[in-house]
């Protein structure tokens, strides 16, 4: 809310003092008498200081500030530290008419101020858990942290006012202050909190905002892998059962309409995965919040924050590697209004195409196309097709140029974006397949029909090689199901030459080629934070293994693999030197978890 009082032209109360006065001392300490001075800094610091006297040093300190430079930063200092948030109204209304007249005649002290006020956007106590034992390190009313920020953030609403460039000093003090991620679940949630708060009375700050929240997340994500969160969750939960501590977390009084996952819940066990926990239910609440009003989806509004994210994604979150959760609060914006999540495709898309990107991007745009595609539940399946006559064309198109010169070959270094793409169109098959085919089998097997993906597979690149174990099978068993690729005999030659390639009999010069599989990585693998998981439940696609899919027997591929021999194999596959590897360590993907499960690599061709 805006401060309604004029502080510029509503002059202090008169007051009455014992003693000398602000002036007098400041006249006593050009003479060189610091004895008053130094009383006056005295009395500031006492940490019993009551309102009246809080009242009375303001009313003087507001009578000079014209007097109050550079030379007595010290003081000035002690005034703006005084104790006034979350005391009387009349402590709060005289520190800002203050504060207006401060940096109105003496902006060499704005950094000072605003330094000050963003030193209360966290809590002076904080809570450690020792067992079922709480132990705090003062005794402070945590019920008036809601009233400290309020007057907080009028404060920096009224100095925003007063000085139009107040965003361009604000964002550095914010980064500066920004808590270690070790620090408390609590103390991180009020720190987010009140920045995301800044930047609805103040939006220049907001893209600013975003990516100092979401790069300090993604320092969280990539601190707790997937297994470790399983394995913890699984121990403990093993060990002590589940439990709920709601008193753990802070909820602030405007937070108590935000819906169910603000409601609490059980606490993760991993503490890294427990403090992002927090963190994602505030970002997700605040993408809701901005995004509707009351309760209504505000068009205009949810394009503008689409904007920003998208900037912060491609910075941020597209050049990380297997984070697990902070990628879900774009999943989660672009779940308002299909033309989010098409823009969000389209974007993914000319990302994965573009021949000045980084291979990498490409790569890790292919892998958030597929996943999203897969997982997405409020993308329909004309979006899905859509996207697939994308990326199937232009992977023809890509063998077209490669498959008959000098690197048609296997090799993950020179045709990365290649394969992701690939691997990116057979996720999407295994988890879209069904509804494709659903209500007309004839069309929509004339559509997977025309798609050609017989000779994608078929290809020298031969990406069966290179994606992931786990979606190669499933693919190949879909694709087995519906007779339109039979991908086994290229699987079960890949697995006689598994070791990687080191030199090429192609002809001319040696090359040296890396057959290593794809980095595999799947962004929207299921979610595993407890609390702001709820936010996905209605719009996730879990993965169900389908009953009828099953591998082919080996005793069909050794009958078919004389049949399906290609030409190109014969004389042309580059002859591998023995080297040191291990094909095991090719199967054991973290990466692979919550997509379509190992227990594929098992079954019998």
């Amino acid at each position: 809310m805006e401060v309604e009082r004029d502080f510029m032209n509503s002059p202090p109360p008169k007051t009455v003092r014992f003693g000398d006065s602000v002036v007098n001392s400041l006249a006593k300490l050009k003479q060189g008498n610091t004895s008053d001075y130094e009383m006056i800094k005295h009395q500031l610091s006492d940490p019993e200081i009551k309102d009246a006297q809080i009242i009375s040093w303001l009313q003087e300190f507001r009578l000079c500030v014209t007097q109050l430079d550079k030379e007595h930063e010290q003081l000035i200092y002690m005034v703006l530290r005084l104790p006034w948030p979350g005391r009387s109204p009349a402590v709060v209304d005289e520190y800002l008419a203050f504060l207006s007249n401060l940096i109105s005649a003496q902006t060499v002290y704005l950094r000072s101020c605003l330094k000050t006020l963003v030193s209360n956007f966290t809590p002076r106590r904080v809570r450690i858990q020792e067992g079922n034992v709480d132990i705090s390190d003062s005794d402070d009313d945590e019920e008036n942290l809601p009233r400290i920020f309020d007057h907080c953030h009028q404060a920096l609403q009224m100095i925003a006012r007063y000085v139009p460039s107040t965003s361009r000093f604000l964002m550095p003090i914010l980064s500066d202050n920004f808590p270690f991620v070790q620090k408390s679940s609590r103390t991180l949630e009020c720190y987010v909190h009140n920045l995301l708060r800044i930047t609805v009375y103040i939006p220049a700050l907001r893209r600013d905002a975003l990516e100092l929240i979401i790069s300090k997340m993604l320092t969280l994500d990539v601190n707790a892998p997937r297994s470790e969160i399983e394995d913890t969750e699984s121990v403990r939960e093993q060990n002590h059962g589940a439990g709920t501590d709601e008193d753990f977390l802070f909820n602030m009084d405007e937070d108590e309409d935000e819906g169910p996952p603000r409601d609490g819940g059980p606490l993760m066990f991993h503490s890294v995965a427990e403090r992002l926990d927090t963190l994602m239910l505030v970002l997700l609440a605040y993408i809701k919040d901005v995004s509707h009003v009351d309760s209504v989806l505000d068009v205009e509004r949810v394009k503008v924050l689409y904007r920003d994210l998208v900037c912060v994604f491609d910075k941020l979150v597209l050049p990380t590697h297997a984070s697990c959760h902070v990628q879900f609060c774009m999943f989660y914006l672009c779940s308002f209004r299909l033309g989010l999540a098409e823009a969000f495709l389209d974007h993914l898309w000319k990302v994965l195409q573009s021949p000045s990107q980084p291979a990498v991007l490409r790569q890790a745009a292919a892998a958030y196309m597929g996943s999203f595609l897969a997982r997405a539940k409020f993308v329909p399946i004309a979006t899905v097709r859509a996207c697939l006559d994308l990326l199937v064309p232009w992977l023809h198109l890509y063998i077209d140029t490669q498959d008959s010169g000098s690197k048609a070959f296997c090799d993950v270094s020179l045709h990365g974006p290649f394969y992701a793409s690939c691997q990116a169109v057979f996720y999407t098959l295994i988890f879209r397949h069904k509804a494709i085919v659903e209500g007309s089998m004839k069309k929509g097997l004339a559509y997977l029909q025309s798609l050609n993906l017989e000779r994608i597979v078929m290809s020298q690149l031969n990406p069966l090689k290179v994606c992931l174990p786990a979606v190669t099978n499933m693919f190949a068993a879909i694709m087995r199901k519906y007779q339109l690729v039979f991908c086994y005999t290229i699987i079960e030659r890949n697995n006689r030459n598994m070791l990687p390639v080191v030199r090429s009999s192609v002809g001319g010069d040696s090359l040296s080629t890396n057959t290593n599989p794809l980095d595999t990585f799947f962004p929207f693998d299921p979610y595993l934070l407890k609390r702001s998981g709820q936010y996905f439940e209605s719009i996730y696609q879990v993965w169900e293994e389908p009953s009828d899919c099953m591998a082919a027997p080996r005793k069909d591929i050794a009958k078919n693999s004389t049949e399906e021999e290609d030409d190109f194999l014969h004389g042309e596959t580059p002859k591998a030197d023995m080297v040191m590897g291990s094909y095991e360590s090719h199967l054991r993907s973290p990466s692979s978890v919550g997509s379509p499960p190992i227990a594929f690599l098992q079954r019998p061709f």
